[in-house]
């Protein structure tokens, strides 16, 4: 008498269902983790600065500017028209600048920060044409050409003028 024999489906491995859904898992993070990797390479974070003790002593500097500009009195008011085309700089103190220099710098891209040459109009009163990209708010400062004072301050896009003061 023969033994009973079971009938063996004779299809190749990869006719089976069962191989390729238990490598699709894999599979899937593989490609994910090609995809996080592409993002990350692309879109590089600059927030850190490469050489942070050379800005650490830099930082006094900065300060010494911020009081002298405290110490001339210098107070500027900035209008910006509605179409955001054009600002307008409004200075209080005696000003020795044929040009100021106003930089908008975007809270958390770099590439959005913006920096402008503003020309004398009248006396105290500097104006540049504007472009800017939307933002809900800018971090702005005003400084003369020679960079010997500086005014800062924000900038809320809601509003059509805002007030730069030196940092006590």
């Amino acid at each position: 008498m023969n033994p009973p024999t079971i009938a063996r489906n004779e299809m190749p491995w990869y006719r089976d269902p069962w191989p390729w859904i238990l490598m699709s898992g894999p599979a899937v993070v593989v490609v994910a983790g090609f995809i996080t990797l592409y993002i990350a390479i692309v879109n590089v974070d600059p927030l850190v600065v490469d050489q942070y003790y050379k800005e650490g002593l830099a930082i006094n500097r900065v300060l010494e500017r911020d009081h002298e500009a405290l110490s001339r009195g210098y107070r500027a008011t900035i209008f910006v028209n509605e179409e955001r085309t054009l600002v307008k700089v409004q200075i209080a103190g005696e000003l020795q600048s044929d040009e100021l220099r106003l930089h908008f710098a975007h809270p958390a891209k770099a590439a959005l920060d913006r920096e402008f040459t503003l020309k004398p109009v009248q006396a105290g009163v500097y104006q540049s044409p504007l472009q800017l990209a939307p933002a809900k708010r800018w971090h702005v400062e005003l400084e003369d050409a020679k960079k010997q004072w500086r005014l800062t301050g924000s900038w809320d896009p809601a509003n059509s003028s805002f007030v730069l003061e030196p940092r006590r």
